[in-house]
């Protein structure tokens, strides 16, 4: 009889509790993605988390004007905060500082975007031209208008002396910088000019992220310009407009370039905000400097848990 070739039988492939084939046991966690993270972790503990500990103890301790430590005091630096001359003037120039500055930022960027969002010659060279205010260095911006305002050659009041509209240069009249009522508003202006790139672009965004069979189906309805505006544009940008009043709202009420490049919160501290304050407080009181940061840091802390929200809600939507 001819030999019948035997076969093997069958490789049994072992496999772990998990299944995983070649009995390979699960690995345990490693450290090693710490190797990675770590230095981030240890440049935010140094340059942030360190800083905000440092100034919520000074805020609590008696500091002299040399800088030695005479120990705990409590509430006294804040107290003292609280009693100064200004202080109440201050914190209502900061409110309308950051309420004007935000509205009307938002106001312009509202119609810029929707210009931006028509097609028309010339609208991709407009898109970049408006980065530009953005992407230059917003202390550069405000020295910039600081001179172009200057009470004798400033650009600006020579050519309203031109026209006829300004008497004569070097007055008080044309000490624009040199008015506290008058500074303000010119650096509200440049504050608006700065922000609008961004809020405008965030706008933008919103704007072309509303679908078109919406306008479609109003205009099936016999739905008007104004009334498709208010009832369908106005809500579906909704989250993107609290978005960006939000960021808009934290980056004024922290501005401080703008401030200091023009006026430096002068004169005395008739046009600065609490951010301007807090740094001028620091020739006279380093610990009353330091309760200022940290009722700075509070307001920032509610802004950013009402941006956190926000956005939480945006995605909300979007899925």
């Amino acid at each position: 009889m001819p030999e019948t070739e035997t076969q093997p039988p069958p490789a049994v492939i072992r496999t772990s509790p998990t299944g995983a084939p070649g009995g390979t046991r699960r690995q345990r966690p490693t450290l090693t993605p710490l190797l990675w993270i770590g230095p981030a972790v240890l440049l935010i503990a140094g340059v942030v988390l360190l800083p905000v500990v440092l100034m919520f103890r000074t805020a609590f301790h008696h500091i002299d004007a040399i800088g030695f430590d005479h120990g705990w005091v409590g509430t006294d630096n804040f107290e003292a905060l609280l009693r100064e001359p200004a202080f109440g003037a201050i914190v209502w120039r900061t409110v309308v500082w950051v309420v004007a500055v935000v509205t009307l930022t938002m106001i312009c960027s509202l119609a810029l975007a929707q210009l931006f969002h028509q097609n028309f010659p010339g609208r991709r060279i407009a898109r970049w031209a408006l980065i530009a205010p953005w992407a230059a260095s917003v202390f550069m911006t405000a020295v910039v208008f600081r001179w172009m305002l200057d009470a004798r050659s400033g650009v600006i009041n020579v050519f309203l002396n031109d026209i006829g509209l300004l008497p004569e240069l070097g007055t008080a009249q044309a000490d624009w910088l040199g008015r506290p009522s008058v500074a303000l508003w010119w650096m509200v202006g440049v504050a608006v000019f700065v922000s609008i790139p961004f809020t405008t672009y965030t706008i933008l965004a919103g704007l072309q992220s509303i679908p078109g069979d919406v306008y479609e189906a109003a205009y099936l309805d016999g739905a008007r310009t104004w009334r498709t505006y208010r009832s369908i544009t106005l809500p579906l940008l909704r989250p993107a407009l609290l978005v960006a009043v939000l960021i808009n709202i934290m980056n004024v009420f922290n501005s401080f370039p703008i401030i200091w490049a023009m006026t430096a919160g002068g004169p005395g501290d008739q046009t600065a905000t609490t951010t301007v304050f807090m740094y001028q407080l620091k020739s006279s009181s380093i610990a009353e400097s330091a309760a200022m940061s940290v009722v700075n840091f509070g307001i920032v802390i509610v802004l950013v848990g009402l941006f956190l929200r926000a956005s939480h809600g945006k995605s909300q939507v979007q899925s």
